[in-house]
C-alpha cells in the first residue's frame, strides 16, 4: 500500500515537471508573428495617422482655393453640407476628395480650422450697421474735438490781441501824462490842475478795458431770452436727429431716436420755463427796465 501511493505522488511530480517546462515555450510560440511577416511597431501608428490628417487638411485647403470663398464659410458654419450630395453637386472635385476622406466630416473643426468666416459675418445687414454707427459716431467725436480745439485757439488769439493793445494803449496814456506833469514848474500849478474839470477827468482816465461792458439789461428778461435761445436750439437739434434716425434701420435707428427725443424734451423745457418766468416777471413788476447810470 506504501509502495503504490509513493508511485502515484512520483507520477504527478513528473506530469507538472512536463507541464511547467513545456508552457513558456507554447506561449512563445503563439506569440511569434506567422512566417514571413514583419513585426507592426506600435508607436508609429500615431504618428503615421497625425501626419496623414495635417497632409489631408494642407489638400482640401488648397481645393478649397479653386471655388469661391463662400464655398469653405458655410460648410464650416454647416458641417452638415459635407455629406450632402446636392450641395456638393456642382463641386464634383471637392465631392470625390469628400468621398474619398470621411474623416473629415468626422471632424470638421480640425480640417476647416484654416477658413476665415469674416467676410460672412460682414455682410450680415445688423454688423454693417454697427460698422456704420460706429464710424458715424467717431467722425461726429473727431468734428466736435476739431470744434473745441479751434475756440480754444480762436480765444487765446483773442486775448493776446487784446493784451497787447491795452499794453499799448496804457502806454501812450502814461507817456502822455509824464509830458504833462513836466510842463508844470511848482506844485501849486499841479494842484490847480487838477482842481479843474478837466484835469480831474484826464487825471483819472483809466486806460480801455480788456473787455467790453455788456449793455445794462433786466435780469429776469436776460435769463428769459437765455432760455429761449437754448430751447430753440435743443428743438433744431432734436428734430436732427430723429431726421438722422429715419435714415438707418435697428440699432442705429434707436440711438438716434432716443437722443433726438431727449433733446426735443429739453428744449420744449426750456420753452416752457421761459414763458413761465415771463409771466412771473410781469405780474411781480421786474420787468420794468432799470435806468442807466452814466459815469
Amino acid at each position: 500500500m506504501t509502495c503504490t501511493a509513493l508511485q502515484t505522488f512520483g507520477r504527478t511530480l513528473a506530469v507538472l515537471a512536463i507541464v511547467t517546462i513545456a508552457a513558456p515555450a507554447a506561449a512563445q510560440r503563439a506569440a511569434a508573428p506567422p512566417a514571413g511577416q514583419a513585426p507592426v511597431a506600435g508607436p508609429a501608428v500615431p504618428v503615421r495617422e497625425e501626419q496623414n490628417a495635417e497632409q489631408t487638411r494642407q489638400r482640401l485647403s488648397d481645393l478649397l482655393e479653386n471655388y469661391p470663398p463662400t464655398v469653405g464659410q458655410v460648410m464650416k458654419l454647416d458641417p452638415s453640407l459635407l455629406t450632402n450630395p446636392g450641395y456638393l453637386a456642382p463641386y464634383p472635385a471637392l465631392a470625390a476628395f469628400l468621398s474619398q476622406h470621411p474623416e473629415v466630416a468626422h471632424n470638421p473643426d480640425f480640417f476647416l480650422e484654416r477658413v476665415r468666416v469674416f467676410r460672412v459675418s460682414y455682410d450680415d445687414p445688423k454688423s454693417r450697421a454697427r460698422q456704420e454707427l460706429n464710424n458715424l459716431l467717431g467722425n461726429i467725436a473727431a468734428f466736435f474735438v476739431f470744434l473745441v480745439m479751434t475756440g480754444v485757439v480762436i480765444w487765446i488769439i483773442r486775448l493776446i490781441v487784446l493784451q497787447r493793445r491795452w499794453n499799448r494803449t496804457s502806454k501812450v496814456q502814461f507817456d502822455t501824462h509824464a509830458k504833462l506833469l513836466d510842463r508844470f514848474t511848482s506844485n501849486e500849478d499841479l494842484l490847480a490842475y487838477v482842481q479843474t474839470p478837466a484835469g480831474r477827468r484826464f487825471l483819472e482816465a483809466t486806460p480801455m478795458p480788456i473787455q467790453e461792458q455788456p449793455h445794462a439789461v433786466a435780469a429776469p428778461l436776460s435769463r428769459i431770452l437765455w432760455s429761449v435761445q437754448a430751447g430753440v436750439i435743443l428743438i433744431a437739434g432734436g428734430l436732427g436727429l430723429l431726421y438722422v434716425s429715419s435714415q438707418f434701420t435697428d440699432e442705429p435707428a434707436q440711438f438716434f431716436m432716443v437722443v433726438g427725443v431727449i433733446i426735443l424734451a429739453l428744449g420744449a423745457g426750456f420753452l416752457i420755463s421761459a414763458v413761465a418766468a415771463y409771466v412771473i416777471s410781469r405780474r411781480l413788476g421786474l420787468m420794468e427796465p432799470q435806468p442807466s447810470v452814466n459815469a
